[in-house]
């Protein structure tokens, strides 16, 4: 069952600026990762399942609630970390929270407390004089506090160090266990690949592949045949590399990395 769905998604900028007939679902209990540059179209698809943009044409829904006419109430059940997350820049942290809270209409069993500790938040200054790291953490927890089944998190740990970049992909292992249904846009190739069953690539505003890492993987394997000098040579040579024997010839497979498979759609170009 698809919990997120877009269908020939398009909203055109102007100077090849936007995104075309983009089309993709997330299943329920899935973790979907959304790979591209900033410029790709990530932030722009994202933005119109929250409902902050209203499509040119196609659709875009959630648990069957269109994205556009019944938005008020998708925000409040789903968990959402923008990607450049708006504060009331005078609140403090703690002030911030219970807006949201009380947004949410939650009673004081969330988990607040636990994600607070996890991130070694102190909510209690004024958002305004916070870090960009800081922020950043107070977002995921407003986002992860009510215990959404749904969550939408674009570039969720820009800001962070290695240390809560670590710490919230554990988080997200977690979710993935208890069924959380999660579309997750980033350009860090390691935490989607640690993450993610499925991934989709982006470029210039089109959707260029859909699938699970390993199935991409198996589209971009290289193969390669080397010749040895005699059959015991190429024995050692093919339980060194895992290659497959031959005689005297050996063919070896590299699988490519996330990085490299997404490079393949990208040319080495950055596409900011």
């Amino acid at each position: 069952m698809s919990v997120i769905e877009i269908e020939h998604l398009s909203r055109d900028f102007g100077g090849g600026k936007g995104i075309f007939d983009v089309s993709f679902q997330v299943g329920e209990g899935e973790v979907f990762g959304f790979l591209g540059p900033n410029g790709a179209g990530k932030t722009t698809t994202i933005r119109h399942l929250m409902g902050f943009l209203k499509a040119k044409s196609g659709s875009c829904t959630i648990n069957g609630l269109d994205c556009w006419k019944e938005s008020d109430k998708i925000q409040k059940q789903l968990g959402y970390i923008a990607g450049e997350i708006s504060f009331f820049e005078d609140m403090t942290g703690t002030e911030f929270l219970k807006f949201m809270q009380k947004y949410r209409k939650l009673g004081f069993e969330n988990r607040q407390k636990e994600l607070l500790e996890r991130f070694e938040v102190n909510p209690r200054g004024k958002i305004k004089k916070m870090s960009k790291g800081m922020k950043q953490k107070i977002g995921i927890v407003a986002a992860f506090m009510h215990d959404p089944a749904i969550l939408i998190l674009d570039e969720p740990t820009s800001g962070l160090d290695p240390l809560m970049q670590s710490r919230f992909v554990e988080l997200i292992e977690e979710e993935k266990k208890r069924g959380k249904t999660i579309l997750m846009s980033s350009h860090m190739f390691e935490e989607v690949e640690k993450t993610c069953q499925r991934i989709g690539i982006i470029r210039n505003g089109k959707l260029m592949a859909v699938d699970s890492v390993d199935e991409l993987r198996k589209c971009h394997v290289h193969s390669y045949t080397v010749t040895l000098d005699n059959v015991k040579m190429a024995k050692q040579f093919a339980n060194d590399f895992e290659g497959i024997r031959d005689g005297q010839n050996v063919t070896v497979s590299t699988k490519p990395s996330l990085e490299q498979i997404f490079m393949h759609y990208y040319g080495g170009e950055s596409d900011d």
